[in-house]
């Protein structure tokens, strides 16, 4: 069994215990397309047995969050779940808000929260920051392609709609918001809307998942697959599955390979009119 299930993860559940609950209703081996805090919800694809090859595929793909920001509070872990610093900051004003949203679009320099699976010295920063060991983080180069203030909800929280790249920390933006803006602030709540062609009006809860329905939600692997297709004939296709190579005149690239049959195989690469298997997805 190979494929997708498009889940959209619940608030308060980790994204590993989503994934546990593809992995017993199909007896295969899962793994997620990049994780989810907790308190977070939304989209988060679980790869099925091979699909789960394509992690590096999709660390090129935008992601879209709507994000909740509470102005005038600091916490620990840079979100509202975490312990309460500081309180009673001032609070911005929505326009000064929207005066400063430039500086965080384009490639930026991001520290990421300390209170995070980044690791130090072979140590993840959640268990050294939860230990009391002072540490520092260096920071990283992300995307961030828009960024939109939405709505005001409460006093001091303001709602956020990001589109960014892979790895992007949206606590950190709070953080970093907040300073530029010469007070402080917090994520208290964050929504993944999109991720790559995966996006929440089309996501299934797991909890309505059950052995008699859940491969109507399984979506063929080569259906989330934005590349060009090879069909190949018995002959040149059995060569490419014995590690063979075989010519061929499309443009250099990475295609889906599919056998006469309309069979889909994986994926297949093309370097100076010489096509190679790449990667098994089937």
């Amino acid at each position: 069994m190979t494929g997708f299930i498009n889940v959209d993860k619940e608030q308060g559940v980790s994204s590993a215990k989503e994934v546990a609950r593809i992995k017993f209703l199909t007896k295969t081996p899962c793994g997620h397309m990049g994780t989810l805090d907790p308190m977070a919800s939304g989209v988060l694809p679980v790869a099925i047995g091979n699909a789960a090859r394509l992690f590096d595929y999709f660390l090129s793909k935008t992601k879209t969050y709507i994000a909740v920001f509470k102005f005038g509070v600091d916490y620990d872990t840079l979100d509202t779940t975490g312990n309460l610093i500081f309180e009673n900051g001032s609070v911005p004003k929505a326009g000064d808000m929207e005066s400063v949203l430039d500086n965080f679009v384009g490639e930026i320099e991001q520290y990421p929260p300390k209170y995070s699976a980044k690791c130090i010295n072979g140590q993840r920063g959640y268990n050294l920051a939860r230990r009391g060991v002072e540490f520092e983080l260096p920071p990283k180069k992300v995307t961030i392609h828009s960024i939109s203030l939405l709505e005001q909800v409460s006093e001091s929280e303001f709602v956020f709609k990001i589109e960014c790249g892979s790895g992007t920390y949206i606590r950190s933006i709070a953080r970093d918001m907040g300073a530029m803006l010469g007070t402080c602030a917090a994520m208290s709540g964050l929504t993944r809307t999109q991720s790559g062609v995966f996006t929440i009006d089309k996501a299934v809860r797991t909890k309505i998942l059950a052995p008699e329905n859940f491969e109507n939600y399984i979506i063929k692997t080569e259906d989330v697959l934005d590349l060009d297709s090879i069909c190949l004939a018995d002959g040149r296709y059995k060569k490419l599955l014995n590690g063979l190579a075989v010519m061929c005149d499309e443009p250099d690239g990475v295609y889906k390979l599919f056998n006469g049959q309309g069979e889909f195989y994986g994926l297949a690469e093309v370097k100076s009119n010489v096509l190679k298997v790449k990667t098994k997805l089937c």
